[in-house]
């Protein structure tokens, strides 16, 4: 049974407009689109000079990606189009991500472009050719009900992007369709290869899309040089243990790369501090955190009032949480959790919302008030 675009009218009187970034998932969304008799525009983003990331393959924004979304649409028979908005690109996601780092938080580049470039410049430009929705390759469901759309877990866990579409809107969710949340991988190439389409065995991509071999230093480094300066690696007190050659190398909850001997347990990154360079660390246990201060929270959740899980990484459980007046309380201690990060919110398989984390309140803080 083919996946349900649920549009409003005939699919021979519709214009479905579908995000091709030249991968299998996108591919295969444009090939059931046009299995639809619906009339199908693909539509693939130049986010990045794709010179900067020589020997990349997979990569959703690579020249090579952008010749194989326009070699699907050809075999598919319908119309494709690029647009150029590496500038947007730029400012909006790559320079919030240095800067991100530059501050001592943990980015998450995938959401901020879902939120921006995505689905809201190319949402614009859907609705400009005139479409009917806005498909994508996601692996999420949009699940209809009386209280209209609601956006739920895919199927398959390990392909599940819940995490990364937690700022989607109801406004955007009521024109999205995300055709491949009730399948599994499997299915999706099977059915690129019953299409005979040349994406069909291509592999997935692991890293983020503009970051050269998945070495994020080197981008950050380029736009801000000051994330590369040398400083020191201090415990709690304050007592040096080492020395470190940028707070670049460094993320919250890390153990490699510490590069320091001689102690009685394991030390993890416990927090940056930009303004003195320094990297503190302690054993796993100081990394238990009891709260997370959110800001810029979305809520898709309708009125839902009832008992909610966190997830405050992408590949993280859902944890049993509070949230209260922007505050999230973790019913266990949370562990590696960084302000930068999202806290995405659900009820079951659906998607509350959630919001970024500004700061946290360690476990041991919150015993000693």
């Amino acid at each position: 049974m083919l996946p349900d675009f649920q549009l409003a009218k005939p699919f021979a009187e519709a214009r479905i407009v579908v995000a091709m970034s030249g991968g299998v998932d996108s591919s295969v969304v444009a090939a059931l689109a046009a299995r639809s008799g619906a009339e199908v525009i693909g539509v693939t983003l130049q986010l990045y000079d794709h010179g900067q990331a020589t020997g990349r393959t997979g990569s959703c924004c690579a020249g090579q990606d952008i010749r194989d979304a326009r070699g699907v649409a050809d075999r598919l028979g319908i119309a494709h189009y690029v647009f150029d908005l590496e500038s947007r690109f730029r400012s909006s996601v790559i320079d919030d991500f240095a800067a991100e780092y530059a501050a001592g938080r943990t980015p998450i580049p995938c959401v901020r472009c879902n939120q921006g470039v995505k689905f809201t410049d190319l949402l614009n430009i859907a609705r400009e050719l005139g479409a009917d929705c806005l498909a994508t390759g996601h692996y999420v469901r949009r699940v209809v009900s009386r209280g209209g759309p609601a956006l739920h877990r895919a199927i398959d866990p390990a392909r599940d992007q819940s995490y990364f579409l937690f700022a989607t809107t109801a406004e955007q969710l009521d024109f999205l369709r995300f055709p491949l949340g009730g399948m599994e991988k499997a299915a999706v190439r099977a059915i690129a290869e019953a299409e005979g389409l040349t994406v069909a065995a291509k592999p997935d991509s692991q890293d983020i899309c503009f970051v050269p071999q998945g070495n994020y230093a080197d981008i950050v480094r380029k736009v801000r040089p000051e994330t590369a300066a040398e400083g020191e690696i201090v415990d709690a007190s304050g007592r040096v243990l080492g020395r470190h050659g940028g707070l670049i190398n460094f993320t919250v909850g890390q153990r490699k790369g510490l590069e320091i001997g001689g102690q009685a347990e394991p030390l993890y990154v416990v927090r940056l501090e930009p303004e003195t360079r320094r990297v503190v660390v302690g054993p796993r246990g100081a990394l238990a955190v009891s709260e997370a201060v959110l800001a810029d929270m979305n809520w898709i959740g309708g009125d839902h009032t009832g008992p909610l899980t966190a997830k405050v990484r992408s590949l993280a459980k859902p944890a049993p949480a509070v949230l209260h007046k922007g505050r999230l309380s973790f019913m266990a201690p949370e562990y590696g959790v960084s302000p930068g990060q999202a806290a995405v919110l659900y009820a079951g398989d659906r998607v509350l919302g959630g919001g970024w984390i500004e700061r946290t309140v360690p476990a041991e803080s919150a015993r000693a008030a």
